[in-house]
């Protein structure tokens, strides 16, 4: 009879001790779950910051090619002005005053 005690008591063991994993199983599923959900809320947000950020870069990128061809128009009637400071540099030299001081440019 004391050996039927025994059995019945390791039986009872064994099966409390799968309770608790099973227990602590759900909580931690549950825990799993909280945290999924959370991550699935940052993942939203995220997303609709890259959005947003990808609509301002594509803004910027228009904004900065009416830039360059506005720069390129306006390069376009810049005159070169190397002839006319060869020709300024000439008449300094043939009409400055000796006593003057030169010019620094």
């Amino acid at each position: 009879m004391k050996l039927l005690k025994y059995v019945l008591g390791f039986i009872t063991f064994i099966g409390g001790v799968f309770a608790l994993s099973a227990s602590s199983k759900k909580k931690d599923k549950q825990k799993f779950d909280a945290k999924v959900k959370e991550n699935e809320e940052k993942i939203k947000i995220v997303q609709v910051k890259t959005s947003q950020v990808e609509k301002e870069k594509k803004e910027t990128k228009k904004q900065v090619s009416k830039a360059k061809k506005k720069t390129a128009s306006t390069k376009k009637q810049v005159k070169d002005t190397s002839s006319a400071e060869k020709t300024t540099d000439g008449f300094e030299k043939k009409y400055r005053k000796r006593g003057r001081p030169k010019k620094n440019t």
